[in-house]
């Protein structure tokens, strides 16, 4: 197992290298400079249009309904775990470069709702169809269909073995464990190996769960998403916002250190210093940041084209709000709150950092803390798991031909995927969905960078329109 888990890691720093950090990147600063920093110009807007609906057009859902759907899909275990992960492994510095990846980001995520308004489609039942696969081979040309279907296989992957299922089921059974049964008294001998009981029993729960609100579809998993997201970030933001006013006095130098280590001013990892500190804390910093917000990586558009709105600018607004709330206020909150812990430099890993840091800040017993952060995981994480059978569905949806028993197998064998993956360890699961979020990311960004005149053009056209 443990040569696996070597192998994973290798393609993980080969796919997740200089390059693709580069590409991404890249597009998002090409973007906001065609666009003349759209995302910080009309960062009120896109908050006006999130708050109210645009039914003028066809769709499925409302185009709040369409943001909590992707928000739902976002909004997960990265902003828990990954945030914790980037920063003992990237040093505090990984927020700041989260932040940058974030900043634009949102220019990348505009363009990505944009397009996937732009260039949706119906089916023969009246059905919308739209995302990454719709704008390469409508906006690209058909001759780029192969392109369109390279997308979908590698995102029907990040589904089921990525961000979709094992991330977010792992991170809700291990979060169980810790606060339930953190000395393994009570186990379980499963494949060869000793589990907790806690973590069995909320495995079986939460695939129970899964399986009741999936068998609903898009509607069922977008009403859900309605309620339980913004009740979810409210309460998490909260509890943030409680740590960080008790220690306001901290900040400051939280933030020192943020910006020292990201800049390679304050070694890490033993002594590692200038330019390797600088690009681990990149590294690390940008990846656990795609995961996060997904900016990039093709997925939002899949739900937004799904969106009640004639107009792809507004949806576009719309859509880039989702990286905002997740990444600059979601995930910066909990960076901040690891950070004046100082608990990503006690030696551990994954949630139990994140776990540390509200029972040291929080004016709570330990044990209430540790509840908040476990009731917090499992319910993103949750809404997350829901959110991605909508989009790999999609995506299997567009390589095979869609047939009515289709969309009912491929729910069932994703919620095999979810019931399996809390026996995973936690390292080789975290890498092979960073694998995959790389692979979907290529064609993604390939379209929007060949697209990015006609999300100027669109752009300037909806502005002239409405605001002369």
């Amino acid at each position: 197992m443990e040569a696996i888990d070597a192998i994973i890691k290798q393609i993980d720093d080969i796919v997740w290298g200089i390059p693709l950090i580069v590409i991404l990147l890249a597009c998002g600063i090409m973007l906001t400079v065609r666009l003349r920093f759209l995302q910080i110009r009309k960062l009120g807007k896109g908050f006006r249009y999130m708050l109210h609906d645009d039914d003028s057009g066809h769709g499925d859902v409302s185009s709040f309904a369409a943001l909590c759907t992707a928000l739902s899909a976002t909004v997960g275990t990265g902003n828990i775990v990954g945030v914790a992960t980037a920063v003992s492994t990237g040093g505090a510095g990984a927020l700041f470069w989260m932040e940058v990846a974030a900043l634009f980001g949102m220019a990348t995520k505009y363009a990505e709702g944009l397009l996937a308004i732009k260039y949706r489609t119906k089916d023969q039942n009246g059905n919308i169809l739209g995302g990454p696969f719709y704008y390469i081979e409508n906006g690209m040309g058909r001759k780029w269909k192969w392109l369109a279907k390279i997308f979908a296989f590698f995102g029907v992957f990040v589904g089921l073995m990525g961000i979709g299922t094992f991330t977010q089921i792992n991170g809700i059974t291990t979060a169980v464990k810790n606060f339930f049964d953190p000395d393994m008294q009570q186990t379980v001998s499963l494949f060869g190996n000793e589990y907790s009981i806690s973590v069995v029993i909320a495995g079986i729960i939460i695939t129970i769960l899964t399986a009741l609100v999936l068998i609903g579809g898009l509607k069922s998993i977008s009403s859900v998403a309605q309620i339980v997201v913004p009740a979810m970030i409210i309460a998490y933001v909260g509890c943030c916002l409680i740590v960080l006013f008790t220690h306001i006095t901290d900040i400051p130098a939280a933030v020192a250190e943020i910006f020292e280590s990201a800049f390679g001013l304050r070694p890490i990892a033993g002594g590692i210093a200038g330019i390797s500190v600088v690009f681990l804390s990149a590294q690390k910093g940008i990846a656990r940041g795609i995961f996060s917000n997904e900016a990039g990586l093709g997925s939002a558009p899949i739900a937004a084209s799904a969106a009640k709105t004639k107009e792809p600018v507004r949806q576009g607004l719309v859509s880039m709000m989702g990286t905002f709330i997740d990444t600059i206020i979601v995930c910066t909150m909990t960076g901040l709150v690891i950070v004046i812990a100082g608990s990503h430099t006690k030696g551990l890993t994954g949630v139990d950092i994140t776990i540390d840091a509200f029972s040291s800040g929080l004016p709570f017993p330990s044990r209430v803390s540790a509840f908040i952060v476990m009731a917090c995981l499992a319910i993103f994480a949750f809404t997350t798991i829901l959110g991605w059978n909508y989009y790999s569905e999609r995506c299997i949806s567009y390589l095979i031909k869609p047939h009515k028993y289709l969309s009912i197998t491929y729910r069932w064998i994703y919620i095999a995927a979810v019931f399996i993956g809390p026996y995973l360890t936690v390292e080789a699961v975290w890498n092979i969905a960073d694998i995959f979020n790389g692979l979907m990311a290529l064609p993604n960004i390939t379209a929007i960078i060949a697209l990015s005149g006609i999300v100027r053009s669109e752009t300037l056209d909806y502005f002239r329109r409405t605001e002369d």
